[in-house]
């Protein structure tokens, strides 16, 4: 694979943090890898993810990314939390060129439970190309059946109720729907009122499905 990209030393799209515990993932066309908080084009991709208003209509993060450089800080504290282990956050890429597409997380690991939460979301310019499906796939055999995987028991999947492409989404990767939590997640861009959501998780020994 060549890509002028891999050898600029503004976008480090080839490096691997040497703080990231957890491995590259690879399949359906897409690479799976850390972001880097250092690298000019990470932080753009991250900052028009998080602050395209299809993101902002179903996810409202405890610290709003407003402009580049809290976009660079909300990486930063993403790359310590991904070297205490607490989280594994991904930059989702085009294999071939490297273009970022998307990202998609494994938050809130529970090592005393063998649990974890997913999270996703997939920039403009992507959608349409099952990006978040691929993914999704990718991180929930890495996260719970394969050998050098994180041997997880339970992987959760939660979304705003009437995020129903989010909800196909997670059956079609295997995910079962288990309910409607009330009040459980933010209003979208408020952190003082609540909306439902509903909960979506696969097991271990679930059958793996194909995407």
């Amino acid at each position: 694979m060549t890509d002028a990209r891999f050898n600029d030393p503004m976008t480090h799209a080839g490096i691997r943090p040497s703080s990231h515990p957890f491995p590259d993932l690879h399949g359906h066309g897409l690479r799976l890898r850390p972001w880097d908080p250092d690298s000019a084009a990470d932080v753009d991709a991250w900052f028009r993810g998080r602050t395209d208003p299809e993101f902002r209509r179903w996810n409202t993060p405890l610290r709003i990314t407003t402009d580049l450089d809290s976009a660079r800080d909300s990486l930063r504290d993403a790359a310590r939390n991904s070297a205490e282990g607490a989280s594994a956050p991904y930059c989702v890429t085009d294999a071939t060129t490297g273009a970022p597409l998307g990202h998609i997380g494994v938050n809130v690991i529970n090592p005393v439970m063998n649990s974890a939460r997913v999270g996703y979301w997939v920039l403009p310019e992507a959608r349409g190309r099952r990006v978040a499906t691929h993914a999704l796939s990718l991180v929930a055999r890495w996260t719970l059946t394969e050998p050098d995987g994180m041997g997880l028991h339970r992987l959760e999947l939660d979304h705003a109720v009437g995020h129903d492409s989010s909800c196909r989404i997670a059956e079609r990767c295997g995910f079962r729907s288990e309910g409607t939590l009330r009040g459980a997640m933010w209003e979208a861009g408020r952190h003082d009122a609540y909306r439902d959501m509903h909960l979506h998780a696969r097991l271990a020994q679930d059958p793996d499905v194909d995407v």
